[in-house]
């Protein structure tokens, strides 16, 4: 099999749970297709409801997204579909919703979101519903847990190590995968730049100021952005 690798695309900035903003909730079909107008690789999480079936949101807890309790791994799609909207009125989407809008037009972020250890099910169901991908270059998959990460190998895609300031045990894993996906507090930590000083790449996140843009000039090769103005994101990816 050939060497899993990002498409340039990634390199042009990434868009946060799709270009959310005060009217358009984060990791909804508008949020993503705002981003796949804009020509710009988007990131989502996708979760397994009671039933198997692969959900994009956020957090296991449905309360911030949608304004009412209930646990995305102890419901079913339909009790979810009937039950729950998002803040702005849509639906939660499936990932199968999300390709079906993507076409494979932009590039995905796809950050598996463990849940009471699920995690070699969720990797599976997750490269299932991704067995129709025309350039595999075009999907990374990401996680904070390295057992998910470690079930999606040698299915093509690059896989993204995230780490964040309060585990940063997690390092230990780096070497099993493609590339770092890091807090952007963590880009002077020794670990980092040695990475990177090998010829590997380091995404950063979450970046949602201009002054943050500054701040990881130099730092990082990839950046997963929200809530600053397009403009500015070119004006980095070009000064890269």
């Amino acid at each position: 099999m050939a060497k899993a690798k990002l498409h340039p695309s990634f390199f042009r900035g990434i868009a946060h749970r799709g270009l959310h903003d005060d009217k358009l909730t984060e990791n909804g079909l508008l949020a993503f297709s705002r981003a796949i107008d804009a020509g710009l690789c988007f990131e989502y999480d996708v979760h397994l409801t009671k039933d198997d079936e692969v959900l994009v949101c956020h957090d296991s807890e449905l309360e911030r997204v949608t304004g009412k309790k209930g646990i995305i791994e102890e419901l079913t799609l339909e009790e979810i579909k009937r039950d729950y909207s998002l803040l702005d009125g849509e639906k939660i989407p499936t990932l199968k919703e999300v390709l079906a809008l993507n076409q494979w037009r932009s590039g995905m972020v796809v950050e598996l979101k463990v849940y009471k250890g699920n995690y070699k099910r969720l990797a599976k169901r997750t490269i299932e519903e991704l067995s129709g991908c025309p350039d595999k270059s075009k999907v990374t998959i990401i996680s904070f847990d390295p057992r998910a990460l470690l079930k999606c190998r040698h299915k093509g895609y690059t896989r993204g190590l995230l780490v964040y300031n309060k585990r940063t045990d997690i390092f230990a894993f780096r070497r099993f995968f493609e590339y770092l996906d890091v807090e952007d507090c963590l880009l002077d930590d020794k670990r980092v730049v040695s990475f990177r000083k090998k010829g590997r790449k380091v995404n950063v996140w979450t970046i949602d100021s201009v002054e943050k843009l500054e701040r990881v000039k130099g730092k990082a090769d990839m950046i997963t952005f929200e809530l600053i103005p397009l403009e500015k994101v070119k004006e980095f990816a070009d000064g890269r």
